[in-house]
């Protein structure tokens, strides 16, 4: 594993029908796509340039059936999933996919924070993908970011697991505070209290964009929504989050407009 334990290495899509949220992940972000070569699954690998970035896969009918609804999510590369399961869930958290070693890949598990974030405990095979890339490049992930029902609970859950540590804390006046984290360099993302109006804790990941105007445009063009932006933050660079066109948020960041 070429990222620290404890950070995030992977990043995927669910979604009921690849093949559109591919094309509107090409036009917006120019990622390009490819069949995994997996045996026993249909795995969209994401690529920038040649870099892989994230994976993408189709929601079950069954699921989206039963209200299952496209999103991102993403994985935390630990040494023993099986392991960290157990503290996961003596923590607080529940596990909703039990622990699966696919061959050449590597070992992961499904789980909800105490807040009912869902994310991944992954652990890749030797020489499998993750996703890392130094500073700002265009097409990876840049930021993460949790909308929690309490931030200092869901800090104290991370931190105790992961081995995060806290950055700076900005003052967003009525909405509180933003705390910045990091997974043992500079800070890689944030999280907040939500508002009372957002139904649920969620994480929120910003794909990295040269500029944010023509992304906006772009993804608006390919039949995305932009909810929010743009916006900038503490440091210089503009934010936008958005829809894609099947209900997956999903944020971008550029250094500029």
């Amino acid at each position: 594993m070429s990222a620290p334990r404890g950070s995030f290495v992977w990043y995927e899509l669910m979604t009921g029908d690849t093949a559109a949220a591919l094309a509107f992940y090409q036009a917006v972000i120019g990622w390009s796509g490819r069949e995994s070569g997996l045996a026993d699954r249909h795995y969209t690998l994401l690529s920038a340039g040649e870099a892989p970035v994230a994976g993408m896969i189709a929601l079950p009918a069954s699921a989206l059936a039963s209200g299952a609804r496209p999103a991102w999510i993403g994985y935390i590369g630990v040494d023993d999933v099986d392991a960290m399961v157990e503290r996961v869930v003596q923590a607080g958290g529940t596990l909703h996919r039990v622990a699966e070693t696919i061959p050449g890949v590597g070992r992961f598990a499904v789980l909800h924070d105490p807040q009912d974030a869902p994310f991944v405990l992954f652990t890749p095979a030797e020489g499998g993908q993750v996703s890392s890339a130094p500073g700002f490049t265009p097409g990876h992930v840049g930021w993460r970011e949790l909308l929690a029902g309490d931030s200092d609970a869901a800090f104290a859950f991370y931190a105790d697991l992961f081995g995060w540590t806290k950055a700076e804390a900005i003052d967003m006046g009525p909405m509180g505070l933003y705390q910045l984290f990091a997974t043992g360099g500079p800070a890689v993302g944030g999280m907040m209290t939500k508002p009372a109006a957002v139904p649920h804790a969620f994480w929120t990941y910003y794909i990295n964009v040269d500029a944010i105007d023509a992304a906006m445009t772009r993804a608006t063009e390919a039949g995305g929504t932009i909810v929010n932006g743009p916006h900038q933050v503490p440091g210089g660079s503009w934010i936008a989050q958005a829809f894609d066109p099947q209900g997956a948020v999903f944020a971008m960041v550029a250094p500029g407009r």
